[in-house]
C-alpha cells in the first residue's frame, strides 16, 4: 500500500465517527451541559454558522438563559441520517428539563435537526462535524 493510500485511510477512518447518529447525539448533550455550566460560548458554537443558526446574536442567546439555573437533557434515538445537496441532516429527539432560578421546573419536549457537510473536497474538519440547524420544542 502506498503511503499516500495509507494517509487518506487513516483520514478517512478519523472523520468516520464525527457521521454517526451517535455523535449527532453526543452534540445535543454536550449543548445542554454547556449550557448548564454556563459556557454559553460552547453552546452558541454548537448551533451551525458559528451560532447564526440559532436566529440570535451571541448576546441574545446568552440572555435567553438569565434566569436559568439548571438544564438537563435526555436524548432518544436519532433518526436515520439523510442527504441534501452535499450536506447530510439528522434528527435527535429530546426531552429537556431546566430549572429556573426562582424553583420553577419546566419540562419541553421535541427535537433537534443536525446538519453537516459531507466528505467532499474543500470541506474543513469543521464543517464535517454535526451542528445543530434547528430546534422544534413545545414546553409540557
Amino acid at each position: 500500500m502506498s503511503l499516500i493510500a495509507s494517509v487518506l485511510l487513516a483520514s478517512a477512518a478519523a472523520a468516520a465517527p464525527s457521521a454517526t447518529p451517535d455523535a449527532a447525539r453526543a452534540v445535543v448533550q454536550r449543548y445542554y451541559a454547556a449550557i448548564d455550566r454556563r459556557d454559553y460560548r460552547t453552546a452558541y458554537r454548537s448551533w451551525s454558522r458559528g451560532g447564526q443558526a440559532s436566529g440570535q446574536s451571541y448576546q441574545q442567546f446568552v440572555r435567553g438563559f438569565a434566569n436559568t439555573r439548571h438544564t438537563s437533557v435526555t436524548t432518544g434515538a436519532p433518526g436515520r441520517p439523510e442527504g441534501a445537496a452535499g450536506s447530510s441532516y439528522i434528527r435527535v429527539p429530546v426531552t429537556v428539563r431546566a430549572t429556573l432560578k426562582n424553583g420553577t421546573a419546566q419540562r419541553f419536549t421535541g427535537s433537534y435537526t443536525l446538519r453537516r457537510v459531507n466528505d467532499v473536497d474543500g470541506s474543513t474538519a469543521e464543517q464535517r462535524q454535526w451542528h445543530i440547524e434547528d430546534a422544534s420544542l413545545r414546553r409540557r
